[in-house]
């Protein structure tokens, strides 16, 4: 089953989502985002964000973007325990 119809605009707001979820991960875990909150909440944005990225990838109507950030993200997330 073909997922719906996206426009070139729309796959690009997707793209540009995926990396502010990739940037998220990859800060809190290096320290620079949500350093304040408690380890759970961190854990928990991770794990929110890392499914966002792998549902997202699964898309069918990626073209050429480059998702060496994202799959990099999705495997340090997985890895990722906060503490």
């Amino acid at each position: 089953m073909s997922d719906e119809v996206k426009t070139a605009e729309d796959i690009a707001q997707d793209y540009t989502a995926m990396g502010h979820s990739v940037d998220l991960i990859n800060g809190i875990i290096d320290g620079s985002q949500m350093s304040e909150e408690e380890a759970a909440d961190r854990q928990d944005a991770v794990d929110r964000n890392v499914e966002h990225l792998e549902l997202m990838v699964a898309k069918d109507y990626w073209t050429s973007e480059d998702m060496t950030a994202v799959n990099a993200a999705i495997t340090a997330g997985k890895a990722h325990t906060a503490s």
